[in-house]
């Protein structure tokens, strides 16, 4: 049966996690809620089972004003990528690593940084050997890749175990809003065509002044908090299963690495704003009803806001490829790849002087057909 788990406190504001039986340092299982020794195999239960009903929401407004008093925050170690701006939390007595977001050697001094503490996060379920699978067949699945890529693009590459962190925010929208209804008649017009008359009906709109309110909830709107990644490669990795999200524990980082947020709160929830927006405009179009809609005005009060801070997994991995860098990110949750990748110019030569030669036997045919 799994022991219970106990962390040691080191000078540097890390834990460590050390084994019952032989004091190596242990590693979360992806998939489990166990930490395991790597070499006597031993496992570590992480507290009680996990309840994701005991995830809490904070208060947004409240924690704003007095951020000290009204948000559980750690003091930690971090190290900046100077390649690709990076914010990681530095492992123990580590001072010199690989970036895990661009491949690239840091050695830097780490520096004390005050951080709200994340109170929630989904632990990893894909292993690193999955993960190499994963990436081994979108590898195969690409064109006009090069042969050299396919057969020796894994053979260096690291996989680091990477927490992403993240926002979600819930709020309870009320939007007064001015604008137009309209709706679509049909007139009878009479056409000429080639001398000879010819009616048809033409659709046109009659448009009505119109204002009211709607009534939107939202629910754990995600805005990752990284600046390390694109965003619009990172939002390729959704959907993440936030009901699955478990109670922050430190064990759940064993073996891994975390970046620290670069997006505050504040900022955060600017975003989910944004992401709000359609639908509340969808809900306002709705409620206009007829044919057509137009918005000429809305106010949105944001009620009831709350936030959570959680812990996104992924696996990152860099490669290089004729001198030049490629980055791919695997959802450890749902097995999701997404990457960069070269493009072989003889293939694509090969392939545009292969069409044109079928173009030119298409038209030989079609000539001696007539």
């Amino acid at each position: 049966m799994a022991d219970t788990q106990t962390t040691v406190p080191t000078t540097d504001g890390q834990n460590r996690f050390p084994c019952k039986q032989c004091g190596a340092r242990l590693q979360y299982a992806p998939g489990t809620y166990v930490t395991v020794c790597p070499y006597c195999s031993a496992q570590n239960q992480i507290g009680t089972a996990p309840d994701p009903k005991q995830v809490r929401e904070i208060d947004y407004l409240t924690t704003l004003k007095d951020l000290k008093e009204h948000a559980e925050k750690f003091e930690g170690m971090t190290i900046k990528c100077d390649a690709c701006a990076a914010v990681i939390q530095a492992p123990p007595n580590v001072t010199s690593l690989s970036c895990p977001f661009c491949g690239s050697n840091i050695v830097a001094t780490a520096k004390a940084t005050t951080q709200i503490k994340p109170g929630a996060l989904l632990p990893f379920r894909a292993t690193r050997d999955e993960a190499v699978a994963r990436f081994k067949s979108w590898l195969g699945k690409l064109w006009f890749a090069p042969n050299k890529l396919k057969h020796n693009g894994m053979l260096d590459a690291a996989f680091n175990g990477t927490y992403l962190p993240a926002w979600t925010y819930d709020s309870a929208t009320t939007t007064h809003y001015e604008g137009q209804r309209g709706d679509a008649y049909y007139e009878t017009q009479t056409v000429w065509v080639n001398g000879q008359p010819r009616t048809q009906q033409v659709r046109k709109i009659r448009w009505w002044p119109v204002s009211g309110s709607v009534f939107v909830p939202f629910d754990d709107v995600l805005v990752v908090a990284s600046k390390s990644l694109p965003v619009q490669e990172v939002e390729k990795l959704e959907p993440w299963d936030l009901p699955a999200c478990v109670p922050y524990a430190d064990d759940y980082l064993a073996g891994f690495r975390a970046e620290a947020y670069q997006v505050g709160l504040e900022e955060g929830f600017g975003v989910a704003r944004q992401k709000m927006q359609p639908a509340i405009e969808h809900a306002i179009c709705e409620d206009i009803g007829g044919d057509e809609q137009r918005i000429s005005d809305m106010r949105t009060r944001y009620d009831a806001i709350t936030f959570k801070h959680i812990l996104l997994p992924v696996w990152l991995s860099a490669y290089r490829y004729s001198e030049k860098t490629y980055r791919f990110m695997v959802n450890a949750r749902t097995g999701q790849v997404i990457g960069e990748r070269p493009y072989s110019a003889i293939k694509i030569t090969l392939f545009v002087l292969m069409c044109l030669a079928i173009l030119g036997v298409i038209a030989i045919v079609i000539a001696y057909a007539r």
